[in-house]
């Protein structure tokens, strides 16, 4: 993902959707499936159970102008399975992805990928002959940070998870679900 997620474009801007909903078979196919239907593409999409059994956080990345978005939340939220929607707000959330790189390095230009990787706080998580492989969190600028600086040694391998994110503060999203799920 080159573009930072809260660049406006032509369409409008990134959007990051955190969306509750009840662990079961189904659910997360009719929620992109409502994405789908309105030719919006998610631009970075991850799942995974909460700290309540029975609750799983879909976290949606969307390139959306505001009223379409709008129309699209409400009738997520008509979904039986759907607990809450919240928008994360850049600022008044936390939000970060994993990124996976192996990158090219012989025994000359290893030392500099390894340096460039501490610039970043990246983990080096393996390593051959030819290759450095990279772990790093963060941001998605300092993702895309990273990948700038090491893509003169060659990508050789990437894998990025979606981007993940909970609201700063005390309250949390899940708290505020469970009456409904009940």
């Amino acid at each position: 993902m080159s573009a930072d997620m809260t660049d406006r474009n032509d369409q409008g801007r990134k959007h990051t959707l955190s969306v509750l909903v009840e662990n079961k078979p189904g659910v997360l196919s009719r929620v992109t499936a409502l994405f789908s239907r309105r030719g919006f593409n998610i631009d970075s999409l991850a799942v995974g159970e909460t700290e309540q059994p029975g609750i799983s956080r879909i976290t949606i990345v969307v390139d959306a102008a505001e009223l379409p978005l709008e129309q699209v939340t409400k009738q997520l939220n008509k979904l039986i399975n759907v607990l809450k929607i919240v928008e994360l707000e850049s600022g008044a959330s936390v939000q970060r992805q994993l990124l996976l790189v192996k990158v090219r390095a012989d025994s000359v230009t290893r030392s500099q990928v390894v340096e460039a990787a501490g610039l970043f706080r990246a983990k080096v998580v393996d390593v051959t002959p030819d290759t450095v492989t990279i772990e790093a969190t963060g941001s998605t600028g300092k993702i895309d940070a990273l990948l700038q600086v090491i893509e003169p040694f060659g990508i050789a391998e990437l894998a990025q998870s979606g981007l993940v994110g909970l609201g700063r503060g005390a309250k949390s999203m899940t708290s505020m679900a469970r009456s409904r799920a009940a």
